[in-house]
């Protein structure tokens, strides 16, 4: 049970590695240029381009091994947990670099990482760029500076493996059981037949390898994203140049509405996959076990109201957050996203009503898409903090 062990530990020595200095869902550029200008002499910092509004893209470069693998993240502006992760990532190698792990892994392989693809969405707080594109789609037209820049690192670092970095919403269930998806993993698609060739096995393989080391840690909660083919996604145009080509989806734990308890999870799956790699242990995974990954469902609402007494009748009602950035903190506005007899998803938090009146912002008649300031039930306010 070396395997276990050996994540069990990490799991519990985490916050001693932990990059203290951010957190929360909101980082900025800025948030993330302190820790750059310091990062030790073993890492090379590279300003490799500019966003579209002037903002500075680096990247980061180390190791000395032969196989060499390229990362980005957020590249939606807005999904910073798998940012944190890898400085979480840099701080444990830097920690531990006399470890046979950590040795290992330099020894054998060369990083190229890019922290922050998108800085201008990151600082508004959105997915797209500052001229409203995906990045995310934008990977055959090119026509944005910040795709060239990941094209133009692709091209001239030439991994053997990339590891595509974002975050997915609440709303996803590992499969069709109540269990929130923690966190979600694919290797995209080659071609639009899904065909499967030994440069994508090497991917199933890794991602197979991570569901296995955490199972004992998040059973149940590690889901697999449908693999349709998208030849404007970054992942589907990398993966057809046969590079495995592996998307972390960090996602829900639950009242980690802040992404601090899933930030913990992404850094262990990449150790799992960097282990693997280095050790060239995937190899002797059953590519297969891949399929066996619960396939990601949207089974989940933030909150939802059973059978609630309103003027139209008896119902439930179905709650999410809308996320936004106010005096520089992420704010989650509470948002009715469906009123019916009865809804049949899971919630990460549930009030049982047992037919007593409700009512909504003091109304008692109810729309949908309306934000949700206060709710009563029997005039006992309910809360609806975000936790």
């Amino acid at each position: 049970m070396e395997k276990s062990a050996l994540f069990t530990q990490l799991y519990k020595d985490y916050n001693s590695f932990k990059n203290q200095e951010i957190s929360g869902r909101y980082i900025r550029q800025k948030d993330i240029q302190f820790l750059l200008d310091k990062l030790g002499e073993e890492f090379s910092l590279k300003e490799i381009g500019a966003s579209v509004l002037g903002k500075p893209i680096h990247s980061i470069q180390f190791g000395k091994g032969t196989i060499k693998i390229l990362a980005w993240s957020q590249m939606h502006g807005n999904e910073s947990t798998t940012t944190k992760a890898v400085f979480d990532l840099l701080n444990y190698m830097n920690k531990y670099k006399e470890s046979e792990l950590v040795k290992s892994i330099l020894n054998n392989c060369s990083f190229c990482i890019i922290p922050m693809l998108n800085p201008d969405g990151a600082e508004a707080y959105t997915r797209v760029n500052a001229n409203k594109i995906d990045l995310n789609r934008d990977a055959q037209d090119l026509s944005q500076p910040e795709s060239r820049i990941l094209r133009e690192q692709f091209d001239n670092f030439q991994p053997d493996f990339c590891l595509n970095l974002h975050d997915q919403r609440t709303i996803f269930s590992a499969g069709d059981k109540a269990e929130a998806a923690v966190l979600s993993f694919l290797t995209p698609s080659m071609d639009k037949d899904r065909q499967i060739f030994s440069s994508r096995i090497k991917s199933m393989q890794l991602i197979a390898k991570i569901a296995s080391d955490l199972s004992e840690l998040l059973p149940g909660r590690i889901g697999r994203y449908d693999d349709a083919f998208n030849i404007n996604c970054t992942g589907d145009t990398f993966q057809s140049t046969k590079t495995p080509t592996i998307l972390f989806e960090a996602g829900h734990f639950p009242k980690d509405y802040q992404r601090e308890e899933s930030r913990k999870y992404v850094f262990l799956a990449l150790i799992s996959v960097l282990k693997g790699i280095s050790e060239e242990s995937f190899k002797d995974i059953d590519y297969r076990d891949y399929e066996n990954i619960p396939e990601n469902k949207k089974l989940f609402n933030d909150i939802i109201l059973r059978e609630a007494k309103t003027e139209s009748g008896v119902v439930d009602i179905a709650i999410q957050y809308k996320e936004g950035v106010k005096e520089e903190k992420v704010m989650f506005l509470p948002e009715i996203e469906k009123i019916e007899p009865k809804i049949d998803k899971f919630a990460h938090k549930e009030f049982y009503c047992e037919n007593k009146k409700i009512k909504i912002n003091g109304e008692s008649k109810l729309i949908e898409n309306v934000v949700v300031n206060k709710i009563t039930l029997n005039d006992v306010e309910l809360p609806l903090k975000c936790e």
